[in-house]
């Protein structure tokens, strides 16, 4: 098979599995843990740094919610056969670049892998989210190009393939979807929340010999469930976040 069908190919493979790739940086993280240390000894200058993790998470959710909240339909799915679309999505965060879903997973998945500071799991995560993202991209703008032909080209050559360039700005053509947003990442966030905590638990457990519970964490953590409860309520059983 040519490289090109054979890139294609396995870049669809990759696409239909894409929101299982989460589960091998968390088992690579826990397999890490008999390595773990405090920052100097010091938990509460841990507690800073998972702080910090926390937030590069928290800014991959807002750029994914940003990006969700204002796509049409048809454009930007969660389907797991094949890349779709019937429309070219090519304002808001698609103006800046071809991949903002993809940036915002990157630094979603970032945080519980600099959790742990330690340099071989972050190349690891590095390495592997290269190659898989590049094989689902490959395919992805394959599908594109044959689909739109002129229009895709001429988006492509003017729009960064992953980092953005804010000159590049075009105002999305719809209003903010609260519901889009909620719908579509609720289970993003509290997965977040409960990696996090999970990793924190485990370390503590680990360095300490016994139950650690910090107030921050559990406290993020009973918030994050009463919310992924609520949203999950009202989507299953009410049509206040029905999506026309």
């Amino acid at each position: 098979m040519p490289l090109m069908e054979e890139l294609n190919k396995s870049g669809n493979f990759l696409f239909r599995w894409r929101s299982y790739l989460p589960l091998l940086f968390v088992v690579v993280a826990f397999a890490s843990v008999d390595r773990f240390q405090y920052i100097y000894g010091s938990h509460v200058l841990d507690l800073y740094w998972e702080a910090f993790c926390l937030l590069v998470g928290a800014l991959g959710i807002v750029l994914r919610v940003f990006t969700v909240a204002f796509v049409p339909g048809s454009t930007s799915g969660r389907g797991t056969e094949a890349p779709s679309a019937s429309r070219l999505n090519t304002t808001g965060m698609y103006s800046i670049m071809r991949n903002p879903l993809y940036l915002g997973n990157f630094l979603l998945y970032l945080a519980p892998v600099l959790f742990m500071r330690i340099w071989w799991v972050m190349l690891i995560f590095a390495l592997v989210f290269i190659i898989y993202y590049e094989r689902i991209i490959f395919a992805e703008e394959t599908f594109l190009r044959k689909k739109f032909s002129a229009e895709y080209m001429n988006w492509a050559a003017r729009t960064p393939v992953f980092f953005p360039k804010p000159s590049l700005w075009v105002k999305p053509d719809r209003v903010f979807s609260w519901k889009m947003a909620l719908t579509r990442e609720y289970h993003g966030v509290y997965g977040l929340i409960l990696a996090m905590f999970l990793m924190e638990f485990s370390t503590d457990l680990y360095l300490t010999g016994h139950f650690v519970l910090d107030d921050f964490w559990l406290g993020l953590l009973a918030a994050g469930t009463l919310f992924y409860l609520t949203v999950r309520l009202l989507k299953k059983k009410t049509q206040i976040l029905a999506i026309p």
